[in-house]
């Protein structure tokens, strides 16, 4: 009888997608603090590897987190959370059934988990380390030097421009370029990443690029034409990096323009006093009843459904938007700021519209062709969700991840 792990891997042989089999690719059910050998047949079939992660945020480095859990079973590996800032990821994570341990940081230079990682090292089989964000980098760096594993480092944004505070993203990013001289690997999320770490002296033959990638949407938008007042969408965590501001201005030309059109702003801010500025500056301009802002979601599609077009104005520290591929899967062009790794995903004219950042005016005239009919919509709709779904899956990702494990430990590609 043929087992559904069989059927999974039969599927990939022949590159089609096991959730056409049926197969989710979830770890099976552990108890959530534990960190122990599966056992039984799986154990034979399957490597261990510890994802240490923050866990504070549940933004998208912990939506690639979250997928690389739930598929990464179908290549061979298995794994499990370390949790550093033990917050949102635990509880919003749909990798339910991967196990999850948390050792928390006191504080950012608290080095006390490292020692308890390697500790836990020493009496565990595990097949290597993969660590994201560069207060990871800082804690599996130390534990695996002392417990001789490898290590993979994952580079989700440029840590030299993460967010406004220059002086900051500096340590950053002396921090991460001292603890990744040890790492056997580092996955970069874009070619404008791999580009960035090549010029900060990382060795080019240690840098593989795996695109980031989502499921492709069973469910996707409606193919039909927007009538009446378009909805605009944006989703993050809202920070200056991101561009909002822009993103308001824009829309209070739009309205001046008498073009039909409102906002939906889905996702948490990262402060209380952002989320006051930014309100104020929508009521400054008039946008009070033409803005919805919904916090955070569980469930981003249902709210993407609803959308026209999805604009992201970021102004820079961009690797590769999850969310950008999130509505390309359910069919929603998008219009995104032309930095780093966003024209990797989005084909100018193609999949969606590019425009330079910090530019209000170029921001809402893009909005504007379509609304008038410049642009062809729903070409692009088809375009964007084709595309998301031959280049950016969430199994060609964690494809690409496990070939760079594969790489490491010097076992067969799978």
């Amino acid at each position: 009888m043929r087992t559904e792990s069989a059927d999974v891997m039969t599927a990939l042989a022949h590159g089609s997608d096991p959730a056409a089999c049926g197969a989710e690719g979830a770890a099976p059910p552990y108890a959530a603090n534990e960190l122990r050998h599966p056992g039984g047949d799986s154990a034979s079939r399957t490597r261990r590897v510890w994802q240490v992660i923050n866990g504070e945020h549940y933004s998208g480095a912990e939506r690639v987190q979250d997928l690389l859990a739930l598929r990464l079973p179908a290549f061979g590996y298995q794994p499990e959370f370390v949790c550093l800032r033990p917050n949102l990821f635990p509880r919003m994570r749909s990798s339910t059934e991967t196990p999850l341990a948390a050792l928390p940081m006191r504080g950012r230079w608290d080095l006390s988990p490292a020692r308890r990682l390697a500790d836990r090292l020493s009496r565990e089989e595990v097949a290597l380390l993969h660590a994201h964000t560069p207060r990871a980098a800082l804690i599996t760096a130390r534990a695996c030097r002392r417990a001789k594993v490898p290590w993979v480092y994952h580079v989700h944004s440029p840590a030299a421009r993460d967010s406004t505070a220059g002086f900051k993203n500096r340590i950053t990013a002396i921090v991460e370029r001292y603890c990744i001289r040890g790492a056997a690997a580092v996955i970069t999320v874009s070619e404008s990443l791999r580009r960035d770490m090549a010029a900060g002296g990382y060795h080019p033959a240690r840098l593989h690029v795996v695109h980031n990638g989502v499921p492709v949407a069973e469910r996707p938008r409606s193919a039909d034409p927007p009538r009446g007042c378009w909805v605009l969408g944006t989703t993050a965590l809202f920070r200056p990096r991101k561009g909002t501001e822009v993103l308001l201005q824009a829309l209070a030309r739009l309205r001046a323009w008498n073009l039909p059109v409102r906002l939906t702003a889905v996702g948490p801010f990262e402060t209380t006093e952002y989320e006051a500025g930014l309100k104020r500056l929508a009521h400054e301009l008039r946008l009070d009843s033409a803005v919805e802002w919904l916090g955070f979601r569980r469930d981003v599609a249902k709210e993407m459904r609803c959308m026209d077009l999805f604009v992201l104005p970021s102004l820079f520290g961009e690797g590769l938007p999850m969310v950008v591929l999130e509505a390309m899967s359910l069919g929603v062009p998008v219009i995104a700021s032309s930095v780093e790794g966003i024209p990797e995903a989005i084909r100018d004219g193609h999949d969606g519209v590019l425009v330079p950042p910090r530019d209000p005016d170029a921001l809402a005239s893009a909005v504007a062709r379509f609304i008038r009919g410049e642009l062809n919509w729903s070409a692009m709709a088809r375009s964007a969700r084709s595309r998301q779904q031959e280049c950016f899956s969430d199994l060609s990702m964690a494809r690409g991840t496990a070939r760079v494990y594969d790489r490491v430990l010097g076992t067969a590609s799978r």
